[in-house]
């Protein structure tokens, strides 16, 4: 497969079992890669804003609780 398009076309003639398949090994895939971004931003200190916790409780109120 030398492109998009011929990879796409092999996704499409997938059985319905491969196709389920695939699906879950790209899910995995998507994950891994968000959780390896994830990790770089936290070491590079993109991310340090979060663990403020007065920055981030004064713009979200927390919702009231139903009885």
């Amino acid at each position: 497969m030398d492109n998009l398009e011929d990879l796409k076309k092999a996704v499409e003639r997938l059985p319905r079992e491969e196709l389920s398949k695939f699906r879950e090994w790209f899910e995995e895939l998507q994950a891994r890669l968000w959780d390896a971004r994830i990790e770089r931003d936290v070491a590079a200190g993109k991310l340090d804003w979060l663990a403020q916790e007065d920055r981030f409780g004064d713009s979200l109120p927390m919702p009231k609780k139903r009885r």
